[in-house]
């Protein structure tokens, strides 16, 4: 049957050079992107440093409302920084450690960065709590709540994990926090604009992400959602004169808090990045996140059955309720096999202890598909050819 979202396709300049398949990774650049930030350019070179009183210095605040939506946030409780390690570093700063409630979880399968800006909250007297993992791919559920208790100071969890796509039970997680008094840090990063999202609904008190991925908005734009009745009443140590509530004024002296979202800013925005991200956000929000899902489903289904016909080892889940919009293929020098992937015009990546990642998105094709697993499979058979 014809795809209505493949319409799409003539957006997106690099699909006319390759297969790309790694929109968890780097999504593919808008065409538009580039018209947007030669307007950022335009701007700069004509108005100078009039532009920041014309629309720059609120950027942070209409991009996030640009992208609340699509997380199913409401406006005025985003705020846009360089990345998620930044947004986490805010979260942190925002509690203390030297009390009882001192401990950080989290899972041993959590993107490495957000265990580094943890770890180091260790010498202000952070407890950090690790949960295993028994398969390296799913989440022990039961392990993981029983670790959350009156100690517990946040839970720090990946909506969708970036090694195998595995979907964790946020709700469960949620609740139980919130029974004992510990707060929950949603990393929605490999979810946001493929996993339909509803962070209001399901109550979270801060969710972070990126605009790198699914959202093909590029680097320089992470995100911090903080709930509305708890943005009112934190105070970050790590902040800056954009969260000053009266910034242009230049008081001295210790900081006088804006209203959110400000108040969790820091310095001077990305105003380049935040240029270029819009147009990843509004064909987004255009398309609407339950069909890309419905389309990232269908692919994913079909590229998984190809590797199992062809008796390819998945560490994705099988269930469409746990699996996020990657395919994770294992096989011998996945990183070797990677390359000549690459080498052929199908862009993948490689991930140690997972396997080759692969991404359809809203604009793939079937046939993108078929030939990337083919290839693979071809590859992969070659005698001594992809020695690692």
């Amino acid at each position: 049957m014809p795809d209505p979202l493949l319409v799409w396709r003539s957006e997106f300049p690099i699909l006319d050079t390759c297969t790309y398949l790694v929109s968890h990774s780097l999504g593919a650049m808008p065409r538009r992107a580039a018209e947007y930030l030669q307007q950022f350019a335009d701007e700069w070179s004509t108005r100078g440093v009039r532009a920041w009183h014309e629309g720059w210095w609120e950027l942070g605040r209409t991009t996030g409302d640009l992208l609340a939506p699509i997380v199913g946030a409401l406006p005025g409780t985003i705020s846009m920084h360089q990345n998620v390690t930044v947004a986490q570093a805010i979260i942190a700063s925002c509690h203390r450690y030297d009390g009882p409630r001192r401990r950080i979880v989290m899972t041993d399968l959590e993107f490495p960065s957000n265990m580094y800006l943890f770890e180091g909250f260790r010498r202000y007297g952070a407890e950090i709590h690790y949960v295993s993992s028994d398969d390296g791919m799913r989440t022990n559920l039961d392990r993981l709540l029983d670790a959350i208790d009156e100690r517990t100071a946040l839970v720090v969890v990946s909506l969708v994990l970036f090694k195998s796509a595995y979907i964790q039970n946020a709700a469960a997680i949620v609740d139980k926090a919130q029974r004992v008094g510990a707060r929950v840090v949603l990393d929605v990063y490999q979810a946001a604009g493929t996993v339909p999202i509803d962070i209001g609904s399901l109550g979270v008190e801060f969710a972070v992400g990126g605009s790198v991925k699914w959202l093909c908005g590029g680097p320089g734009n992470g995100y911090l959602y903080v709930r509305p009745d708890l943005a009112r009443e934190l105070e970050p140590a790590i902040a800056g004169w954009a969260a000053h509530a009266r910034p242009f004024d230049f008081e001295t002296g210790p900081l006088d808090f804006a209203e959110a979202p400000e108040r969790f800013q820091s310095g001077t925005p990305n105003v380049p990045a935040l240029y270029a991200c819009r147009a990843g956000y509004e064909i987004i929000r255009q398309i609407g996140v339950p069909a890309i899902r419905a389309k990232s489903l269908a692919l994913t289904r079909r590229l998984m059955n190809l590797a199992r016909e062809a008796g390819l080892k998945l560490n994705t889940p099988d269930d469409d309720r746990d699996r996020g919009g990657t395919v994770i293929i294992d096989v011998p020098n996945g990183a070797a096999v990677t390359q000549k992937l690459i080498a052929r015009g199908i862009i993948v990546d490689y991930r140690p202890g997972a396997g080759i990642r692969l991404a359809p998105h809203f604009y793939t094709t079937v046939e993108e598909i078929d030939r990337a697993v083919e290839s693979l499979i071809s590859i992969a058979a070659q005698p001594g050819a992809v020695r690692s």
